[in-house]
């Protein structure tokens, strides 16, 4: 009896590790798994889908029928993550992780659904209870493209769009975020850290902050400072285009006339700007 039941127990100990290794083989899956990340302004924003293929089937109004809310992708639910609170389509929507949705209407009318459930496979569990944003988006026709994706794209300073494609179909979704802000937190962050002989970081403030009228005062203090720790032609041709943007044109020549006459000093990080500090100079000069 006993070298049955031991024969039995080592039968069922090789058939265990056996389903342990061959739960471990990898294999092609038919919706591979996806993954696209942009930072826009100071934000990132990540996407994670699987993506299935168009296989020879009619997607649109079949597969995918209007009228009924669809995973945008294949397995459980794709996953969209925003670091920071921004705008889609001009609507605001929280910092955090949502399950994106698709509710296509007809050929013309679709909507995007953005919902606060993460854990959901497909619809399972769905409730409209949780949305948190409902995004009307106009799909448009594009040429054939086998396996959906999601894509980046028309990104500047503060501004992109995020564009699902498949089939025939293209969907945009208008991303806007906020950059003043976090802009100011991470000046003032950096400033606090600032080792005492680093000019740099105030020039870099203040340089930023140059474009911005309402901020003029507090520049003009950055790149002050920045020039009492070690003055170079950096900082002065900061500290010139900041009074040329007052209208202060003999301030500023003089400022960019003490920038090519430093710049030489550091020949390298020069060679970058000096055409453009010679030029503003001819300009100003004109002006004062």
């Amino acid at each position: 009896m006993k070298k049955y039941l031991l024969s039995f127990l080592t039968l069922v100990f090789c058939l265990s590790i056996s389903q342990q290794t061959a739960a471990q083989i990898k294999l092609p899956q038919a919706s591979p798994a996806a993954m696209v990340k942009q930072t826009i302004g100071l934000t990132e924003i990540t996407v994670r889908y699987h993506a299935p293929g168009v296989k020879g089937r009619q997607i649109f109004g079949s597969l995918v029928p209007y009228g009924k809310l669809w995973r945008a992708g294949a397995n459980e639910a794709t996953l969209i993550t925003f670091e920071d609170d921004l705008f889609l389509n001009h609507e605001r929507v929280p910092a955090g992780t949502y399950s994106f949705f698709i509710l296509p209407e007809n050929e013309t009318e679709w909507n995007i659904v953005l919902n606060k459930d993460t854990t959901l496979w497909g619809l399972e569990g769905y409730s409209e209870l949780n949305d948190v944003a409902y995004l009307r988006v106009t799909p448009t026709n594009i040429p054939f493209q086998e396996t959906l994706q999601f894509a980046f794209g028309d990104i500047s300073t503060n501004t992109g769009t995020l564009n699902l494609t498949w089939e025939n179909s293209k969907v945009a979704i208008r991303i806007e975020t906020e950059i003043e802000k976090k802009a100011l937190a991470n000046i003032n962050k950096a400033l606090k850290e600032a080792a005492p002989d680093d000019w740099y970081t105030w020039a870099q403030a203040a340089d930023y902050l140059t474009s911005r009228k309402d901020q003029h005062e507090k520049a003009l203090e950055y790149i002050n400072k920045s020039i009492a720790i070690k003055e170079n032609f950096f900082n002065n041709w900061v500290k010139a285009r900041l009074y040329a943007l007052n209208r202060e044109y003999q301030v500023a020549a003089n400022l960019s006339a003490k920038a090519m006459q430093l710049g030489p000093k550091e020949p390298e990080s020069y060679q970058t700007y000096a055409r453009e500090i010679e030029s503003a100079y001819n300009e100003w000069k004109k002006r004062r």
